[in-house]
Order: structure tokens, then C-alpha cells, then sequence
């Protein structure tokens, strides 16, 4: 690495952290016993590209392909990692650095936390299962199955008791899905639903929540059909996919097949505002066969 280089990066650095008025830095090389002054402007994206960008998502790292079309045709037709290219037994280096960033947004969104004033801006009440923090919560499945006390007695107290329909957010595995999604989903669904003559209960946003936590919420406040919208489990370069889990008057011994799940509800999959529509048929269609999951197929 040259001295160029160097200041480049500490520039960079000071820039992030709030310095203002960088000046570009000035680098002397001696030359045949005299000083050369070069000045150079580091602030360029050059220097620190967004590997985000859909260049780099959508970039052919394969060197003298026979046909590099075909690999260009492939890539078009998935988001898979394709194409990264290899320099010996290696990766390419901007390969490896868009799967460390993937990988370091997708450890991200599993830990962080939905924030209290978020949830405030969009009038969002919020529980919490029996998982006190997110540790508990991601190594003690458990208790994101059943509501704490407090749960229990908001919902009891702030709930519309008996609806048709119950809606609940949770955070699930990925906070990225529950925020990127919200505005866009929540809305729709809720106006849909009325919009269908449906008597929807209060929305509410449950906190560590798994998807067995939605049968107590819908025997606590004995709903017909509970909808729970849950972050799934993120993957490489996609953190914010949502599934809608719907079962119909769950029970203690309500089992995964009796619940009809739709995924991969995100701006690259199911749009959500689509998702919200197909949400709303689902459900008009359990109460008429009073079903769902597998029971809703027979």
C-alpha cells in the first residue's frame, strides 16, 4: 500500500466521523533528490465503492468466458451468487467483500431490536413473549412461544375482544423485515380486510415472538383467524423477507400443519402490498371452509 493510498483511507475516516473541511492531502515523493509535491482528491467513490449498488450485485467476475453472455443470461434470471468469478483457488476480491457484507447485514438483523419509537410513530401497541432480551430469545425458542403476564393483561385490557380477524407484527429473526415492510403491508391488509366486511381486532406488535406464540394470542382473544406477519430467517443478500402465518381458531394443540403460510414477502419476492391482497383472499376463504392449513386443501 503507497502513501497515497494511505491518506486516502484516513481521510475517508475522518469524514465518517464528522470532520468537516477536509482538505485533499498532499503527498511528497523525492525524486532524484528533490521534492515533488502531488495532490490528489481522496474523497471519490472510487476509492470506497457501495457494494451494494446493482453494478456490483449484478457483476461478472468470470475472466475470458467462452461465451460471457450466457453467464450474463444467468445472472439475469436469479439473485443467486453467480458469476463471482475465481482468481486461482480464490474468490475475486469484490466477491468477497459483497459476501462479507451480506453476511455481516444478515448477523445484524437477526440481533438488533425493533425500536420503542418506531413502533410509536406508526400507533403500534407493544407485548412481549417470556424472552426477556434477544439472547434469551435466539437461544430459548421456548419462551417466544408463550406471552409474558404483562402480555396477557394488555391484551385482555387494550384488545377488541371476539374479532373476525386478529392481526399481530413480531419481529421473528429479522428486524429488516419488519421495517422495510410495514408501511406498505400493515395498511393495506387492515383496510382490505374492513374493506371485505370484516370485523378486524386491535394490531399490535409482539416483541421475540415465534409462530407458535399467535395460537395464545387467538385464544386469549378468541379470534376466528389469527394472522401472524414474523420475520423470517435471513439469507446472503436478503434480510428482509416476511412470512404471514394464518390458522384458524388455534388451540393448545393447534400443529404446524394446521397453519397456511405465505413467504418471501419483500420487495424482491411477493410485494407487499400484493401479499396484503392475497392475505385478505386467504382469509375469506378459511372462514368459509372454517380450515386452514392442510384441512384447508381437503
Amino acid at each position: 500500500m503507497n502513501d497515497q493510498n494511505i491518506q486516502n483511507i484516513v481521510a475517508t475516516v475522518l469524514a465518517q466521523l464528522g470532520e468537516a473541511n477536509l482538505q485533499a492531502p498532499v503527498v511528497k515523493k523525492i525524486v532524484e533528490n528533490h521534492v515533488v509535491t502531488e495532490t490528489k482528491t481522496v474523497l471519490d467513490e472510487e476509492f470506497l465503492p457501495d457494494l451494494g449498488e446493482v453494478r456490483f450485485k449484478k457483476w461478472n467476475g468470470v475472466i475470458n468466458a467462452a461465451d460471457p453472455k450466457v453467464v450474463d443470461d444467468l445472472m439475469s434470471q436469479t439473485n443467486a451468487r453467480m458469476g463471482t468469478g475465481r482468481v486461482g483457488p480464490r474468490p475475486r476480491t469484490i466477491a468477497l467483500l459483497r459476501f462479507l457484507a451480506d453476511h455481516s447485514r444478515s448477523k445484524d438483523t437477526v440481533l438488533k431490536n425493533v425500536e420503542p419509537a418506531w413502533l410509536k410513530e406508526r400507533n403500534l401497541m407493544e407485548v412481549q413473549t417470556c424472552a426477556i432480551d434477544k439472547d434469551q430469545y435466539l437461544t430459548r425458542p421456548d419462551l417466544g412461544r408463550k406471552l409474558n403476564d404483562e402480555a396477557k393483561k394488555l391484551l385482555k385490557s387494550k384488545c377488541k375482544q371476539s374479532p373476525t380477524v386478529q392481526v399481530v407484527l413480531s419481529d421473528g429473526l429479522s428486524l429488516d423485515a419488519v421495517t422495510a415492510n410495514h408501511d406498505e403491508i400493515l395498511p393495506a391488509l387492515m383496510n382490505g380486510l374492513k374493506n371485505a366486511g370484516l370485523d378486524v381486532g386491535t394490531p399490535f406488535f409482539l416483541r421475540y415472538g415465534r409462530v407458535k406464540a399467535q395460537d395464545e394470542i387467538g385464544m386469549l382473544l378468541d379470534a376466528d383467524v389469527n394472522i401472524l406477519l414474523v420475520g423470517e430467517r435471513p439469507g446472503l443478500g436478503q434480510s428482509e423477507s416476511l412470512s404471514c402465518y394464518a390458522v384458524y381458531k388455534p388451540t393448545e394443540n393447534t400443529v404446524e400443519s394446521d397453519r397456511t403460510v405465505i413467504s418471501n414477502i419483500h420487495a424482491g419476492g411477493t410485494p407487499p402490498v400484493e401479499a396484503a391482497a392475497v392475505i385478505v383472499d386467504l382469509v375469506k376463504d378459511m372462514l368459509a371452509k372454517k380450515a386452514s392449513g392442510i384441512n384447508l386443501k381437503r
